[in-house]
């Protein structure tokens, strides 16, 4: 049995009279890919926003590294990163110029060298010297993909990470990620809306709705378990279109 990178004991987290997550819990274990799934508004974003110690958690757990995020915040965070296309970076810096700011804040050596390797990686070293301002939805995110590659982490924490890429692209981006895991064993939590996609990378899945874990599993386990029959291939499209149903209908 692998050994857990991070667990996640009863976390609930309440805005107001608004609770957003409820006594989620799961453990992602070193070296895998694991889906955090649902529909808009199931609580994806707030469990990785207090994942990353963005938000405070109004009650629950959460250990990473086998340390308490609260008591070691710093020191786990060195060796984790993130990425989201929703995460905007300062517009007025250049692309190498956002890069180095992060690579400072994160101790990486060498970082000249690092930040024309991830450059190149990503197919972005003709915009190195222009301003984030300009670049396109597709090119920020391969600028996110760079960021969130610098310290070259251990655990890293994957929002929507191919969205806006063209298919290329985008596969690029997948077969890198499987290549991290394979031969460096890095962990990746992992949320797409993309059900093809997630069948593809994630061994495991968390799925969430209404703040609540409704299953857990491979990607089979999931489709059985949302569908309530038996299946010989996951369909993870169908079952989140049967939750996504469930909630307007309710």
């Amino acid at each position: 049995m692998k050994p857990s990178i991070a667990e996640i004991k009863n976390l609930s987290k309440s805005f107001g009279d608004f609770a957003a997550v409820r006594d989620v819990s799961f453990e992602i274990l070193s070296g895998e890919i694991m889906g955090l799934l649902g529909p808009n508004g199931a609580g994806k974003t707030t469990t990785i926003h207090m994942i990353l110690g963005l938000i405070t958690p109004t009650a629950g757990e959460i250990r990473i590294f086998g340390r308490d995020l609260r008591a070691h915040r710093h020191e786990i965070l060195q060796e984790m990163n993130f990425t989201s296309p929703y995460v905007a970076f300062p517009t007025r810096l250049t692309v190498y110029e956002n890069l180095v700011v992060f690579a400072r804040m994160y101790g990486v050596p060498n970082r000249r060298e690092r930040i024309e390797e991830l450059l190149e990686t990503f197919g972005i070293t003709s915009l190195r010297d222009k301003p984030i301002a300009r670049l396109s939805s597709g090119e920020n995110t391969r600028v996110g993909l760079a960021k969130a590659m610098l310290n070259d982490p251990k655990f890293l924490l994957l929002d929507e990470p191919t969205a806006y890429l063209d298919p290329e692209i985008a596969w690029q981006v997948r077969e890198m990620m499987l290549k991290l895991q394979r031969e460096r064993g890095t962990t990746i939590l992992y949320t797409s809306h993309n059900m093809a996609e997630v069948e593809q990378m994630c061994s495991r899945i968390i799925f969430l709705h209404h703040g609540r874990v409704v299953a857990s599993g491979t990607p089979i386990e999931i489709t059985q378990a949302i569908l309530r029959e038996q299946r010989d291939e996951p369909a993870l499209e169908e079952a989140f279109l049967r939750i996504a149903r469930e909630r307007i209908s309710a």
